[in-house]
């Protein structure tokens, strides 16, 4: 049984399920509220329209989930999700090269998001002291002025209209970047510390029955944009039931979202922008399964709660609330996952009082977001026209970083030191190691 009564958690995506299954070993009861209703199937729902375009969990994510959810993977194999050599499986077009085409010993699974989600609700609902309340929307926090705590939620039954009271020793927002933390903030006059970064990212997506051949090497392709000229990329990518998910990303508002929809051909049109034909050529023949699918994400924004000296207490942020990051670089779902083990690890500590361990798990999500967070605003910043809080050096960072992108399509072991970092199992020092310093500074010179 658990140290603690009740965890009330909002939202039931990705970073709501990780939140829910660490918790439980730690609380007697916990409860998601869940604003959609239940799927019979991996499914597309209505509170996560960016599960219509590609998703991809990380090294450090798989790993993390695998733990968090023991025979999840297996789960997702059994069930039609692909298993693939990460660096012999992927053909990626980066920066004007392709990367090496080697056995690295790595894995990925490729599946759509639905898939993913669809899995780890079945773990979560077999867990005993979870509940999941779907069609439920938090309208208000209950709070405790004199003690500055909030104890409770106000929610609304979208079903029946009921108004319904709940109360917690903690509640966890985890629902997304328009959460309900940042509205009751601002009602309050309080101001949330905050980075943005306005990048007019648009994600444009369609699902393919390709055409069976056999000169088809790859499983997953990737032809990413040069900037600053090319600011148009795309991915295809085997999924389940052998079907392909096609995504494009333009930045800046470069894709005009209304002339793709507007006729049958727009979505096989636009993929003729990218720096490279090849998944045009792949879909010219192939048969399209659902209609096109589009996502905007006008701006990224962390929002720095750790920084805040009146934080209510008995309040928990985690995921998409705390860091909305660029999707292209599929880095999201894994950060959420990393935070679900560094909030386990808080739990298990016994030499914090309860509020402490809420800020001590504020000031890990810090820690792990930052170096991420620099990591992918310096590749934004390639583009004159993104604007934002420009991270410390960043020129230095970008010519470095580019000489690693051209030197991944001629040297293994910088790909490999390129891949784990990538894939967040390496902090960014990796690249900075003596054989791969050596490497880029023989290789060019710096003007």
């Amino acid at each position: 049984m658990g140290s603690y009564e009740k965890a009330i958690i909002i939202g039931g995506g990705i970073s709501g399920k990780l939140a829910a299954r660490v918790l439980s070993d730690f609380f007697e009861e916990v409860l998601i509220l869940e604003r959609d209703q239940d799927t019979e199937g991996p499914l597309p729902r209505k509170g996560a329209r960016q599960g219509e375009h590609l998703h991809a969990l990380l090294h450090a994510g798989q790993y993390g989930l695998k733990e968090l959810f023991p025979g999840i993977t297996e789960k997702f194999y059994q069930s039609g999700a692909v298993k693939i050599n990460s660096t012999n499986d992927l053909a990626w077009f980066h920066h004007g090269a392709w990367k090496l085409r080697y056995d690295g010993g790595y894995t990925t699974t490729l599946q759509t998001r639905p898939h993913l989600e669809w899995h780890m609700n079945q773990y979560i609902k077999d867990i005993p002291n979870v509940t999941v309340l779907f069609n439920k929307e938090v309208k208000d926090y209950i709070y405790q002025a004199d003690d500055n705590r909030i104890y409770g939620v106000e929610v609304k039954d979208l079903k029946d209209g009921a108004a319904i009271t709940l109360t917690a020793d903690l509640i966890v927002d985890a629902s997304g970047s328009s959460s309900i933390s940042a509205a009751w903030f601002k009602k309050a006059g309080v101001q949330i510390p905050i980075e943005k970064v306005d990048i007019g990212l648009s994600y444009v997506s369609q699902m393919f029955q390709l055409t069976e051949r056999q000169s088809r090497d790859w499983t997953i392709k990737l032809v990413y944009p040069n900037p600053p000229l090319e600011k148009i990329g795309g991915t295809i990518s085997k999924v389940e039931n052998n079907r392909y998910m096609v995504t494009v990303i333009g930045y800046q508002n470069e894709i005009q979202e209304k002339e793709v929809l507007k006729s049958e051909g727009g979505f096989r049109e636009l993929t003729k922008r990218l720096p490279k034909l090849d998944i045009y050529e792949e879909i010219t023949s192939a048969v399209p399964l659902t209609n096109i699918s589009v996502y905007r994400v006008p701006q990224i924004t962390w929002k720095r709660f750790e920084k805040m000296k009146e934080l209510p207490k008995g309040l928990l942020l985690i995921g998409d609330t705390v860091c909305r990051i660029d999707p292209v670089f599929g880095q999201g779902m894994s950060i959420a996952v990393i935070e679900a083990l560094a909030l386990q690890e808080v739990f298990k500590s016994n030499q914090d009082s309860f509020q402490s361990k809420i800020t001590s798990f504020h000031k890990k999500v810090s820690r792990i977001i930052k170096p991420i967070w620099e990591m992918v605003i310096a590749e934004d910043f390639r583009y004159p026209g993104v604007t934002g809080k420009k991270p410390f050096a960043l020129s230095i960072r970008q010519w470095y970083a580019k000489r690693i992108f051209l030197l991944s399509a001629q040297s293994e072991e910088v790909y490999d030191s390129f891949i784990k970092v990538m894939n967040l199992t390496r902090p960014m020092e990796y690249l900075f190691r003596v054989p791969v310093v050596a490497r880029v500074l023989s290789k060019f010179k710096v003007r």
